[in-house]
């Protein structure tokens, strides 16, 4: 059984991530996780839209992601919700990504968290910081999307 025809369950999306940031590159992670943190994924007690990036010491990790205490635990055994966890990627992948980050002041963001058969993987993207002008153009363009549909609707 390869890795392609497990099934893909999306926990957690980061719908904002696409709207403040232009996604140039998307790269699919493993996690490195505690017990408690898989359960509580698994529930769907994840917020992803604050959280980032960064690559310190040849290492990826992912910051300020939220993922809620698992409720029928202890609290003594329980996670810190907001705690560094690192992000499980090639080495050929980290050192391409230290390149465009540096280089050309790109940011990673989460985009999704999802379980990819009985593994949690978080797809990043590349991003560059949208501009104001840019949103608007976004908000207009998806306004004019929307009026098209239901013209064509109509007729």
């Amino acid at each position: 059984m390869g890795n392609q025809d497990q099934p893909i369950k999306i926990v957690s999306d980061n719908r904002k991530a696409r709207f403040l940031y232009e996604i140039l590159e998307t790269y699919e992670a493993g996690i490195e996780l505690v017990g408690t943190e898989v359960k509580s994924i698994r529930a769907g007690k994840v917020n992803l839209a604050d959280g980032y990036a960064l690559i310190r010491n040849g290492e990826a990790w992912l910051l300020n992601v939220h993922i809620s205490p698992y409720q029928a635990s202890s609290q003594y055994f329980n996670h810190e919700p907001r705690r560094s966890r690192k992000l499980l990627l090639h080495r050929k992948q980290i050192n391409q990504l230290i390149g465009q980050i540096e280089q050309k002041g790109l940011t990673l963001v989460p985009l999704k968290m999802y379980l990819k058969g009985s593994l949690v993987k978080v797809s990043l993207g590349l991003a560059r910081g949208k501009k104001l002008h840019d949103k608007r153009e976004t908000l207009k363009r998806r306004q004019d999307d929307r009026d098209i549909s239901r013209a064509m609707k109509r007729y």
